[in-house]
């Protein structure tokens, strides 16, 4: 019997990527990304197909779990960015820990947990992530690394005033919290609020 060449025939091999897909295959991305391997589970059985095969597979089922299983990650959509999210900073848990003592009383010498004064609420921000920082305003702004203003993170110590005479948390989008004075419970202002002298982060 004289071999037969099979035809090229790309819908078929569509096809069979949506059915393996379907079934639980696993999807193997190789580095440079021409085609992909699905594997058929419980079975010897692979085949070569397409990338354009699995987006057609994609509007059939949801290949994402398949994907992860290889250990491929998705492609970021278009103008996305894969960058971390804030949330899970420590900075971020400093800013959320001040945050959360919006409306507390301001009182001189205080660290919390319920009144504080400015120096006294960071301090306490950043001993809830276990971090232990100086005390008073002026040795916080001389402490830690410097940051710029332009490059400040949610959690940032941010001093004002030529002395460094009072101290905020950075909590991103322009915006600090911060024990103001006597009188005033603790609140969100605007970063530039007051003139500012330094940045530094713990």
């Amino acid at each position: 019997m004289g071999k037969h060449r099979m035809k090229k025939d790309h819908s078929r091999r569509n096809a069979v990527a949506v059915a393996a897909v379907g079934m639980g295959a696993v999807i193997a991305l190789p580095a440079t990304a021409q085609a992909v391997t699905v594997q058929v589970p419980n079975s010897d059985i692979s085949v070569e197909v397409p990338n354009e095969a699995v987006d057609i597979a994609k509007q059939h089922v949801d290949v994402e779990p398949f994907l992860a299983a290889a250990g491929q990650a998705a492609a970021p959509a278009a103008g996305g960015s894969d960058a971390p999210a804030a949330a899970s900073s420590v900075g971020q848990k400093i800013a959320d820990a001040a945050m959360s003592k919006q409306g507390a009383p301001y009182s001189w010498g205080a660290a919390g947990p319920n009144a504080f004064d400015c120096s006294g609420l960071t301090s306490w921000a950043h001993q809830q992530v276990g971090k232990s920082i100086p005390r008073t305003s002026g040795d916080q702004a001389a402490s830690g690394t410097p940051v710029s203003i332009d490059a400040l993170q949610p959690g940032d110590v941010v001093s004002y005033y030529s002395g460094a005479s009072h101290v905020a948390i950075y909590i991103g989008d322009g915006k600090i919290v911060h024990a103001l004075n006597e009188g005033s419970p603790v609140q969100v202002n605007d970063l530039n609020y007051m003139p500012i002298n330094n940045a530094v982060r713990f």
